[in-house]
């Protein structure tokens, strides 16, 4: 097995869907804005498992839990973001019939948890790139 190969493979995938997340929210489409920063932490946090572990990444999207996998160490304050920012795999994939998660993705939620989404990912992405 290839590892760095496929590190590769999940920093690229990682990079596109943090740029795709970036286009949705200047497109003002909010709640998938939100499910690409989920996918692009999802994909980074697969990244540092594959460094760590040195084995194929597990097939689930939790990302506090495959932190966890990773052996990162989390912070209540970090284990608490990656649940809340988990959700958003979810809540825009399978909304509810009120959409309250679409109507609660205004420009000002949505700006501060992409802001979070990308502090979080420089902060695992820092972990491959030492």
């Amino acid at each position: 097995m290839d590892i760095q190969r496929i590190k590769n493979f999940w920093v690229t995938e990682a990079d596109e869907a943090l740029k795709v997340a970036g286009h949705l929210f200047e497109k003002e489409d909010y709640s998938y804005a939100l499910f690409f920063g989920h996918l692009s932490l999802e994909k980074i946090l697969k990244a540092v498992y594959v460094i760590k572990k040195g084995e194929h990444a597990p097939y689930i999207h939790d990302l506090e839990k495959l932190a966890v996998l990773a052996s990162i160490v989390l912070s209540d304050e970090r284990k608490n973001e990656l649940q809340r920012i988990s959700r958003f795999n979810l809540e825009a994939r399978y909304p509810d019939d009120k959409r309250e998660f679409r109507a609660l993705c205004t420009k000002e939620f949505t700006e501060k948890e992409m802001q979070k989404i990308e502090e979080i990912y420089q902060w695992l992405k820092s972990m491959i790139e030492q």
